[in-house]
């Protein structure tokens, strides 16, 4: 068996990205495992849900695949999440009630539909996760976006958004979800530390 395959390096563009300043990148389709829902990330038992049942079924897949006649080892992408809302005025005013969200993890594209519905329907079978019978399989196409990394606290974005905006305004138009990329994990780092991606499609 080769050693552990890490698809954050593979995926480079995508998942190794600098603080310093915008860039703009052609995201192509990505398969992920993903979740709808809404209201505040912090206190709807629905985003703990889904997060929960994200990773018990991927970490099934991965288990799955690396014993199985395949034997790829590789790590588990991290949690992602798009966020929007019908009245884009909810984010200015904090009212987190209202945003609408779709939590998600990658899948490798070596990875079989077969085998991630196995794995569902695994997790289901021996764990009581009420948010597995929301998890869904779907390809994302965003295409045309630009990203920048954020480090520090969630509460702090503001800022490195409105640089994101502001880069695509000069080249052309904000379209679809705002998308994040959790890549710290946030029970055992420094809130100042952590680092999420942003990404927006733009026109």
């Amino acid at each position: 068996m080769s050693d552990k395959m890490d698809l954050k390096k593979s995926l480079r563009d995508l998942y190794q990205v600098s603080a310093k300043a915008p860039v703009e990148i052609d995201v192509p389709a990505l398969r992920y495992l993903m979740v709808d829902g809404e209201g505040d990330p912090n206190t709807a038992p629905a985003y703990a849900e889904a997060v929960e049942a994200l990773f018990s079924v991927a970490y099934t897949v991965k288990f799955m695949v690396k014993k199985g006649p395949q034997a790829v080892d590789y790590g588990v992408m991290p949690l992602e999440a798009l966020w929007w809302a019908d009245d884009r005025a909810v984010f200015r005013s904090g009212d987190r009630s209202r945003w609408q969200w779709t939590a998600m993890i990658l899948q490798p594209d070596f990875v079989g539909d077969d085998t991630i519905g196995q794995a569902i329907d695994e997790v289901r079978r021996k764990k009581s996760l009420p948010g597995v019978d929301r998890l869904r399989l779907d390809t994302l196409t965003e295409g045309r976006c630009a990203q920048i990394l954020h480090v520090g606290p969630f509460s702090a974005e503001g800022p490195t958004i409105e640089r994101l905006h502001t880069f695509i305004a000069d080249r052309s138009a904000v379209r679809g979800h705002h998308h994040e990329i959790y890549l710290s994990d946030i029970r055992r780092t420094d809130p100042a530390k952590w680092k999420t991606i942003l990404r927006q499609p733009m026109d």
